[in-house]
């Protein structure tokens, strides 16, 4: 009877042994993806600095064409006198 409780015991063992080496090994997969992860995020956010500062630029340059437009128009008007 002990043998038997023995050989259960052992094969309930190599079970569980063989669920954590999964484990291990789907955890080891999932820590190299997410540093794939803030990897990529990283140059999203990258990206996203770039495109702020060209919409700022963007914007510099309506403004300087909106002021030489306001200068245009008050040329074009007419003269009262």
């Amino acid at each position: 009877m002990s043998e038997d409780v023995a050989l259960l015991t052992h094969e309930l063992l190599k079970r569980i042994h063989g669920q954590v080496s999964r484990m291990e090994g789907d955890l080891s997969d999932l820590k190299l993806r997410m540093t794939t992860m803030e990897s990529q995020m990283g140059e999203v956010i990258s990206h996203i600095g770039h495109l702020g500062t060209q919409v700022a630029g963007i914007n510099r340059r309506i403004d300087r064409l909106e002021e030489r437009v306001m200068r245009i128009e008050r040329r074009l008007e007419p003269i009262d006198g």
